[in-house]
Parts: C-alpha cells; sequence; structure tokens
C-alpha cells in the first residue's frame, strides 16, 4: 500500500461526498486506501459513506474527538507507505495524488511534504508558512504585517512575496492536507492529543524537523479547500478552542513565559478587532457584524479571567458563561 489517506469527518457528507469522488476520479496511477475517521456524526454521513464508498474505510469513534485524536484513530488504521492527512471539505486536483507520491519518492530527506493550496475562487491559500513566534504574533495583531514585507522577514507571519509558486522547504504545512511518511508518523505518535483544534499540525511538523528530517512544499501538486466548515456552526466555541490549543502550542515549547506572552498577544489581537468591527458596524450595521463583534467579546472575557498556566498544567478554566458575569 503506497498511500493511506486519512480524513476526519464530523457532520460533513455535504462536503464529504464530493472529496471521496475528486479522489477516485483523479487518482490513476498508485496503490491507495481511505480511511474515514468519524467523530460521532450525526448528520448520516457513515451510513452514506457506506452505501456510496463501499471501499471506503470507516472508523466510527462515536464522540467528537477533535482533530487530532480523530485523525490519530485513522492513523492507527493506516497501512501505507505514506499517510495523507486531509480534511473532508477539499477536492484533489488531477492527477496530484500521483504527482506527490513521486515528488516524495525522490526526497529522502524529507519527512513531510506540503503542496499547494487553493481558495474555491482559484486564488492563493496560505497553507505553509514559518512556525509561530510571540514576536510573529504580536506584529500581525498590531496589524503591521508589513514590516516583515518591507525589512524584517524574521517578524513576518507569512513567506513574504512567496505564493507557493516554486519549490521550497517550508517549517509547518496546513492540516487540511498535510503528507508524511507513515513510519515516521507512527514513530512520533501521530498527533498530539492534547491539541483539539488548531495548532496541532504546526505541533507535529516541528516535532518532524525536531526528528531530523525537512519538510518540502511542491507547487506541482495542488488541491481546492472550501474551508470554514466546522467553525461557521460554532464561531464562538471555535474562536476559543483557537486560543486553547495556542496556550498548549506555546507551553509546550516555549514554557510559562511563552504561555503568558501569548495571553498579552491575544487579547490585544481580539481588542483591536473588536474595536474594528465595532466602528464598521457603527457605520453599516449588520448581523454579521454583530455575530463578530459577539465571538470577540467572549474570547476576551475568557482570555481575560484565564491563568495561563494552570489552563495548561491542570485544565483549570472558566465557562463562557461564567467568564461573561464577571
Amino acid at each position: 500500500m503506497k498511500l493511506s489517506i486519512v480524513i476526519i469527518c464530523w457532520n460533513d457528507w455535504k462536503v464529504l461526498e464530493n472529496c471521496l469522488t475528486s479522489i477516485i476520479k483523479n487518482t490513476h496511477k498508485i496503490e491507495y486506501e481511505i480511511i474515514v475517521s468519524d467523530n460521532g456524526s450525526t448528520d448520516g454521513s457513515v451510513q452514506q459513506i457506506s452505501a456510496q464508498f463501499p471501499a471506503v474505510r470507516i472508523v466510527e469513534n462515536g464522540a467528537n474527538l477533535g482533530f487530532a485524536r480523530g485523525n490519530n484513530a485513522g492513523i492507527r488504521e493506516a497501512r501505507g507507505e505514506y499517510v495523507l492527512i486531509l480534511n473532508p471539505d477539499t477536492i484533489i486536483h488531477d492527477g496530484s495524488l500521483d504527482h506527490w507520491i513521486e515528488f516524495a519518492d525522490k526526497h529522502p530527506e524529507a519527512g513531510a511534504f506540503g503542496c499547494r493550496v487553493h481558495n474555491p475562487d482559484g486564488t492563493y491559500q496560505r497553507s505553509a508558512r514559518p512556525f509561530p513566534t510571540i514576536s510573529r504574533h504580536f506584529v500581525a495583531a498590531l496589524g503591521f504585517g508589513f514590516i516583515g514585507r518591507l525589512r524584517y522577514p524574521v517578524l513576518s507571519d507569512e513567506y513574504e512575496g512567496w505564493k507557493g509558486n516554486t519549490e521550497r522547504e517550508v517549517d509547518w504545512q496546513s492540516g487540511c492536507c498535510v503528507m508524511l511518511r507513515g513510519d515516521l508518523l507512527r514513530n512520533l505518535g501521530g498527533f498530539d492529543e492534547r491539541f483539539f483544534y488548531q495548532f496541532e499540525e504546526v505541533d507535529l511538523c516541528r516535532r518532524v524537523w525536531d526528528a531530523g528530517y525537512r519538510i518540502r512544499f511542491t507547487p506541482t501538486v495542488s488541491i481546492t479547500h472550501l474551508g470554514g466548515q466546522s467553525v461557521g456552526r460554532f464561531p464562538v466555541r471555535f474562536a476559543i478552542e483557537v486560543c486553547r490549543n495556542g496556550y498548549r502550542y506555546f507551553y509546550k515549547h516555549y514554557g510559562d513565559r511563552g504561555a503568558r506572552k501569548y495571553r498579552h498577544v491575544v487579547l490585544a489581537r481580539l481588542r483591536i478587532r473588536y474595536a474594528w468591527y465595532g466602528m464598521q458596524n457603527l457605520l453599516r450595521p449588520s448581523d454579521v457584524f454583530k455575530r463578530r463583534l459577539e465571538m470577540y467579546s467572549a474570547a476576551i472575557q475568557w482570555n481575560q479571567v484565564l491563568n495561563p498556566i494552570e489552563f495548561v498544567r491542570h485544565g483549570a478554566e472558566q465557562s463562557v458563561e461564567q467568564s461573561q458575569t464577571r
């Protein structure tokens, strides 16, 4: 088995059908298997997969385990030399997986591989970035990303001037579509299951580098990523989950000081965005702006009362409702 494709699913049938169809239709040369790890879907996803794609293997987790644990459940069933972590809201372009395996076979020094990701309108979606640091987060929070573009690339959270159109090494590739060597992925233990949503692929790619491997990006392989399928359903929940995992990441890799600094950066970013959307809502009142303001307000209040160290070490936090009463 050359390639195992692991797709996580949580009530995603409306996009998963097209994803599975694109894999089967547009992959011609390699031997592959598809494993769908279902996180307790209630939209009939499991039944539809079984009926329409009987060759697809299904792992039924029975509950929403999150991105890391859900993918790990699928990874444990993978038999491929390579393992592709793929979001359900993606479309594989013609021949992409065949070309990707050819590329990977030519780069034994690499342990993971990135590809070019397109938005639904065909524009480039930034899927490969430098590792996050406090300084990069702070510059982005203040809206000073142009500093990196003009003079100090080390402060930019993007590869400035690069649109995914050339081959290169990257720090990390988005978890919407990242391929790894199967043996390496298993030796690393898969994703760190302390991460529920966001930062899990950043952490995994960092451990790939720490293990002595590189991450190679190729523009000859491309997919389309719709994006935001789960986030749009529960914006407040996911906004806070991003913060939770940010604390976990910076504590894991930068210690107590990193987690405390991350809190200051997150609050600065959230307050700036709240102020911007507040002005927009005054000028052009809309339900979209109001929902954004509610999301940022809840996230600000949750972060204000949080002790980052107690949270990471012991899981101590107040609920959104509790933080909003203070």
